[in-house]
């Protein structure tokens, strides 16, 4: 009898742990980690060629959108550094000037070239009040 009821916690805490390290290993992967600007100028010349998952905020004044190659080019900020960001491809509907954003790329010759780009919105939804119709941000009525 003693035998069995060991062999029942042996096998159960076997169990728990790998029930443990599948939930680690969910939450960790689904985890998204970025460098800030400073944080990617301060590793100087070492930084050159490698990928990197880059956060901070769109510099005012700083966007330009070529529809035509569909290249943008902007400002990403931090309060200690800003590197330049170029990404191919048409900018999510909430990108703007001041807006947060995170980019994936590569970083080179003091230039970040996005693959990705992604921006940070908050979690709040207001919704219309009761006739009024949606407006987006960047709508502007004809004169």
């Amino acid at each position: 009898m003693r035998r069995r009821t060991r062999s029942l916690v042996l096998g159960a805490a076997v169990i728990l742990a790998a029930l443990g390290f599948l939930i680690y290993q969910g939450i960790s992967n689904n985890l998204v980690y970025y460098i800030t600007p400073s944080e990617l100028l301060a590793k100087g010349p070492a930084a050159d060629g490698l990928s990197f998952r880059l956060g901070g905020q769109v510099a005012p004044k700083s966007v330009s959108w070529n529809p035509y190659t569909q290249v943008v080019r902007f400002v990403l900020r931090d309060p200690k550094g800003s590197i330049r960001v170029t990404s191919h491809g048409q900018p999510p509907e909430l990108f703007r000037a001041g807006a947060g954003c995170v980019v994936e790329g590569t970083y080179r010759n003091g230039m970040f070239d996005a693959t990705t780009l992604m921006i940070k919105h908050s979690g709040t939804y207001v919704a219309p009040k009761p006739g009024d119709t949606p407006v987006p941000d960047n709508y502007r009525p004809a004169t």
